[in-house]
């Protein structure tokens, strides 16, 4: 199994050869967090931010790695406007998330404008399948990728389309990695990358 730093090398050798794609941002972001690299994390994660302003979680992230980093201004300003975003998108944990992260930092989250309040009653009563990895609207997937645990995960919360950028990003790295996935080693890495990327959580890795 990858260590964390080696995670980031490769992370970062994707963000470097494939600067415009968000999830190797977001990914490379989330590393930088875990690692304990706050101030590269809100780098990252910010230029995510910059890709798909409407992906919720890398708001949520990004106010984490900025509180993380001792910048709890810049974190105020980046949360609030998280939480308006999620809101409005009706994507439910991250907007609470970056509820309870504003109170810790002594803030509470932004009263909802009239429009935004609409927006969200709208997202909430469409029955639209929101991808609770990108914050965007999607389809569902037709049922788990495989099977287990992860994978009835995966169909419960990621859309088809998010899947989908998964192989194309999954097939760059067997290629940059050069792996043979008929080999566990390469196998778990090659796992390592499509849980980070799909923000699968850890109690269902083990």
């Amino acid at each position: 199994m990858a260590t964390i730093e080696e995670r980031i090398a490769q992370f970062e050798n994707m963000a470097q050869s494939d600067p415009d794609n968000e999830m190797a941002h977001f990914s490379l972001g989330s590393a930088y967090l875990q690692a304990g690299r706050a101030a590269e994390a809100a780098a990252s994660l910010e230029r995510c931010t910059e890709l798909n302003s409407d992906m919720s979680k890398a708001w949520q992230l990004w106010g984490q790695a900025l509180i993380d980093a001792g910048w709890s201004d810049q974190a105020v300003v980046v949360l609030q406007k998280g939480f308006e975003i999620a809101a409005a998108k009706g994507d439910l944990l991250p907007r609470d998330a970056m509820a309870d992260l504003l109170r810790s930092i002594g803030r509470e989250p932004p009263e909802l404008s009239d429009d935004l309040k609409q927006q969200a009653e709208q997202a909430a009563a469409s029955g639209s399948f929101i991808c609770k990895q990108t914050g965007r609207p999607g389809n569902a997937l037709d049922g788990p990728p495989f099977r287990g645990p992860i994978g009835e995960w995966i169909a419960d919360n990621i859309s088809s389309e998010t899947w989908q950028e998964w192989v194309g990003q999954g097939t760059k790295v067997i290629n940059e990695l050069r792996l043979d996935l008929s080999r566990d080693e390469d196998s778990a890495t090659y796992d390592q990358h499509m849980h980070e990327f799909l923000g699968v959580p850890e109690e269902l890795i083990g």
